[in-house]
């Protein structure tokens, strides 16, 4: 089994999901009393948003070209970023170590595609939405149509992710906000909604709705688990 090197703390509160789920899907694949092989390089998530906010991001670059170096050093045998909007700078990350990291957007798309879908709905925080680096990955790399909400849904679907759920707040009406706008997103042409941001399978899961809903953080530990297994 390959040693998961984990950069954490984009909130804490999604990477204690990633951990959970990883350590789970092993025990799943190989019984008894298997864990996963991890090491977890957790940063200061107020310094990052700070200078996400302030568009310092060379700032953030530094910080997780330093994790991921740590974690290489460690003895990781690959990375995985715990964070959707930090992949803006997973080319810089990847640049820095000599092992592989494993892109959130690659899993989730070849998910997406495994699905038969060509039009899928995304929703994040609003660098993820806005900016190309995951929407433009999506298209050019995987020939996907990205839907996203119009500006006062993605407000709505920002504040909620930065004032509630990187926090633990999970409220009954942001969850009832968010499902209205996923109806839009299919009302619109998407066959299904990728949910961009780590802390949003926390709010909302596909019993809660009919849209087919592609949860990163788990698509995400679970590449990791089927990585780390290949022989």
């Amino acid at each position: 089994m390959k040693t998961i090197g984990l950069i954490g703390g984009m909130s804490w509160e999604s990477s204690l999901e990633y951990y959970r789920l990883i350590n789970q899907i092993v025990k799943e694949r190989l019984g008894g009393f298997h864990s996963a092989r991890c090491i977890m390089f957790s940063v200061d998530f107020a310094e990052i948003e700070t200078w996400q906010r302030e568009g310092k991001w060379n700032e953030c670059t530094l910080a997780l070209i330093d994790a991921a170096k740590s974690l290489e050093s460690g003895g990781a045998d690959f990375i995985v970023l715990c964070t959707n909007t930090m992949h803006k700078v997973a080319g810089e990350i990847q640049a820095h170590v000599q092992i592989p990291l494993l892109h959130i957007v690659d899993a989730t798309a070849q998910r997406v595609r495994k699905a038969g879908f060509q039009r899928v709905g995304l929703l994040g925080t609003r660098y993820t939405m806005e900016e190309d680096f995951y929407k433009g990955k999506l298209v050019q790399e995987y020939g996907l149509k990205v839907i996203i909400p119009n500006a006062a849904e993605r407000q709505i679907v920002d504040r909620v992710i930065f004032q509630e759920l990187v926090i633990g707040k999970i409220k009954s009406a942001s969850r009832r906000q968010y499902l209205k706008i996923i109806n839009h997103l299919v009302e619109n042409g998407a066959e299904g909604v990728i949910l961009g941001c780590t802390e949003i399978g926390s709010l909302v899961q596909e019993n809660d709705c009919s849209a087919p809903l592609f949860d990163t953080t788990r698509i995400h530990a679970e590449a990791a688990v089927e990585y780390a297994l290949e022989s």
